[in-house]
């Protein structure tokens, strides 16, 4: 992809990065679309016998076929699967168009293509992903999104690969050029260690169109293996609304940083200078692996589809119901559907984690 009308940039008061739109070589506008945007697929993966699943197997595959029945009304379901598990898959996930290729693991959102949109033309990003900055194997999930393109899976795309580490967890679309993302992540050194804070605001400017980037130097959860991805804490939702999460426990190790992430929300504003209506979550109640180290359960890693939102739900169900209702708030309009994800939990991550859109316009 040819990328020019290169300008200088501005800084803007406080942690709000701003700079005139870059435009590609045919001076059509880029743009990440927002995640309530018309959306034509969800890639899922099916977890494996022989992973980190094990001991949690049936659960987990029982909450990813849950997440599938609810998405297949909407969207068509892409289903990686480990080929010798292929056909089990497609027994159990019937509602799926299962795609067998090795893989890692099962987080997509993460190694999945990021799709922009150049004028009326989808592109698919193909970022890097090193098992979020070096912390686990990821060979195979990193070819994840070639192997789908090559076996047709992702419509007429163009597949484009920007040479940088990016996962889709770490940042947040408005669809009209605002991207909120958290320094933890994105200025990690294992990711894009060549880079500074500008050089990345310039490389989310030159391939996902971003003209504003709104940084969150606060929040964090336990158990998370990601450096803070913003989908874990803070969400960008239809009409200038942020979802985040609320420790409500001051006795609660995430306690000052989670009050900090949310005056940092407090003082951003939206294009047009107003404050962003905010909409808190309720904080999850304590969960804990076997060995006894907190597990990151939370309520704001939901998905946003065709005219529904899926939000994870841990077995809590006062806890449960007000984040049904919380979310209910933040997307007016939209049918809430409740998914167990206990089970996922065990594994550092959630529903969002677990899945990737991608936009109506990659399949003709």
């Amino acid at each position: 992809m040819k990328i020019g009308g290169e300008t200088p940039l501005v800084w803007a008061r406080g942690s709000i990065w701003q700079r005139p739109m870059i435009t590609t070589g045919n001076h059509a506008t880029l743009r990440l679309p927002a995640e309530w945007e018309p959306q034509g697929a969800v890639l899922l993966a099916w977890p494996a016998a022989a992973s980190d699943w094990a001991a949690h197997l049936n659960a987990a595959r029982a909450s990813v076929a849950a997440m599938a029945a609810a998405i297949a009304p909407r969207a068509r379901v892409l289903l990686i699967a480990d080929p010798s598990e292929a056909a089990d898959a497609a027994h159990q996930v019937p509602q799926a168009v299962v795609c067998p290729q090795p893989m890692d693991d099962t987080w997509t959102r993460d190694y999945g293509p990021i799709t922009v949109m150049d004028r009326d033309t989808p592109v698919l990003l193909d970022f890097g992903f090193n098992g979020w900055g070096l912390k686990f194997p990821a060979a195979e999930d990193n070819q994840a999104t070639a192997r789908l393109h090559a076996a047709g899976r992702l419509g007429r795309a163009r597949r484009v690969i920007p040479g940088l580490w990016l996962e889709g967890g770490s940042i947040e679309s408005d669809g009209a050029g605002t991207i909120l993302t958290t320094s933890s992540c994105l200025l990690s050194p294992n990711r894009n260690p060549h880079l500074d804070r500008a050089g990345v605001e310039a490389a989310m400017a030159r391939w996902l169109g971003a003209d504003r980037v709104l940084w969150l130097e606060h929040g964090h959860l336990e158990g998370d293996d990601t450096d803070a991805h913003v989908d874990t804490l803070a969400r960008l939702c239809p009409g200038d609304t942020i979802a985040y999460v609320v420790c409500d426990d001051p006795a609660d190790s995430h306690f000052p940083a989670l009050r900090a992430m949310e005056q940092e929300l407090r003082a951003l504003r939206t294009r047009d200078g107003r404050p962003y209506r905010l909409v808190p979550l309720p904080w999850a109640a304590p969960r804990h692996a076997a060995d006894g180290h907190r597990l990151p359960a939370t309520y704001a890693n939901f998905l946003i589809l065709n005219g529904a939102v899926l939000v994870p739900t841990y077995q809590e169900p006062g806890r449960d119901a007000a984040a049904l209702r919380a979310v209910a708030d933040a997307c007016p309009g939209h049918d809430i559907i409740g998914i167990d994800c206990s089970p996922i939990i065990e594994q550092h991550g959630s529903l969002h984690c677990m899945t990737m859109q991608i936009p109506r316009e990659v399949f003709p």
